[in-house]
């Protein structure tokens, strides 16, 4: 159950599709195409002005440019989110990004220059001329506003983008674990809900039996290991389950003898579907507490599992009095029926169904989805 659920809670998101070398390599290939694009600009502005033979140094300046600015892409980075502007820092903030803009801006400009003066001759371009950086830097950082304004939108959305992600993903594994330890807390009511009874039940024999009364304290024992060996899983195989209710039948029929006759009829195709734990036990409990007639002692019921299209049905039936005023909806359910509805409900909500019926008995029908172990 828990594995299902947590799988439908985690949501789709670029960041988990590639791994940091591969969205390095895509900041990478988005600098070269946006160089290679500056470069077919400016290059077929030299063709139109009748500027020819400048194919190489356009392609040796653009180039340098954007890869300088992959270089500082990283300081950037960190700089646009160390300066965040939001609802109540803006006018503190707004300041900082402009000054984030001018250093980045200069510090693009300065590695241009001394980048393409050291690497133009070993291209075999000459000397490179960059002008007066008077007049340079104011210029490049009127481009570089342009772009800069660009990269921080493009930031401040995906940034957004993760932290709403983040609250998703946080608020949908918050209710998975509260709804997880509901559902604990239910299984345990049982436990305690159902140990009470058992031992009631022994020690109304004691006086008479003792021999009796040890062997269902065996039994029992043995009972209490099944469920703590199945540790605090929700649901368990089918098999599992019937284990657990055919040892807490062999205490009920040591108690009530000949009077109490149960049959279990299980499709063996169904011994690994997954059922809630310790669904069938209540009901059958159930059935040995109010079934029991004024006029008959005998009890006989019938537990049934069988597969119905993609779905499991499990059925307790009994031949008691059934439930007065069942149709008008006047009545109280016990623990064990409530809390089986609870469950229910919890772990697989609107694909489960459990109804009573009376004819001939109380007839309890429980619906749910066809699931089995993982590989």
């Amino acid at each position: 159950m828990w594995s299902s659920m947590q799988v439908t809670r985690q949501l789709v998101d670029p960041y988990t599709l590639i791994s940091r070398k591969q969205s390095w390599l895509l900041v990478f290939l988005g600098f070269t195409a946006l160089g290679f694009l500056n470069f077919e600009y400016r290059y077929l502005d030299d063709l139109a002005r009748n500027h020819p033979h400048t194919f190489a140094m356009r392609l040796f300046e653009e180039m340098n440019g954007a890869y300088a600015g992959l270089l500082l892409s990283p300081l950037f980075l960190w700089l646009v989110r160390r300066t965040r502007i939001r609802k109540d820092n803006w006018w503190r903030m707004v300041p900082l990004t402009l000054l984030t803009f001018a250093v980045i801006s200069v510090c693009d400009t300065t590695l241009m220059s001394i980048s393409r003066r050291d690497l133009a001759p070993v291209f075999g371009l000459g000397p490179y001329d960059y002008g007066n950086m008077f007049y340079r830097y104011p210029m490049e950082f009127a481009q570089h506003v342009l772009l800069f304004s660009v990269a921080v939108t493009t930031i401040y959305f995906v940034d957004s983008y993760r932290e709403a992600r983040n609250r998703r993903l946080a608020t949908a594994d918050l209710e998975a674990r509260l709804a997880e330890a509901q559902l604990q807390n239910l299984r345990l009511q049982l436990q305690p809900h159902f140990l009470f009874n058992a031992l009631n039940t022994i020690s109304s024999v004691m006086h008479e039996d003792v021999n009796r009364a040890d062997t269902m304290l065996g039994q029992l024992g043995d009972l209490l290991r099944g469920t703590l060996r199945l540790g605090h899983a929700q649901e368990i195989p089918l098999k599992e389950e019937v284990s657990l209710l055919r040892l807490y039948i062999a205490i009920m029929e040591e108690r009530f003898g000949e009077d109490l006759k149960v049959r279990i009829d299980v499709d063996p195709t169904l011994s690994e579907a997954l059922v809630p734990q310790l669904i069938l036990q209540p009901l059958v409990e159930n059935s040995i507490r109010y079934a029991r007639g004024v006029n008959s002692s005998k009890l006989d019921i019938l537990v049934v599992a069988h597969r119905d299209s993609d779905h499991m049905t499990l059925r307790v039936s009994d031949n008691g009095p059934g439930i007065a005023n069942l149709e008008e909806q006047q009545w109280r359910k016990g623990i064990g029926l409530s809390n089986t509805e609870q469950r229910l409900a919890g772990l697989y909500g609107e694909g489960q169904r459990m109804s009573l019926e009376n004819a001939n008995g109380l007839i309890v029908t429980i619906r749910v989805p066809l699931r089995v172990p993982a590989a």
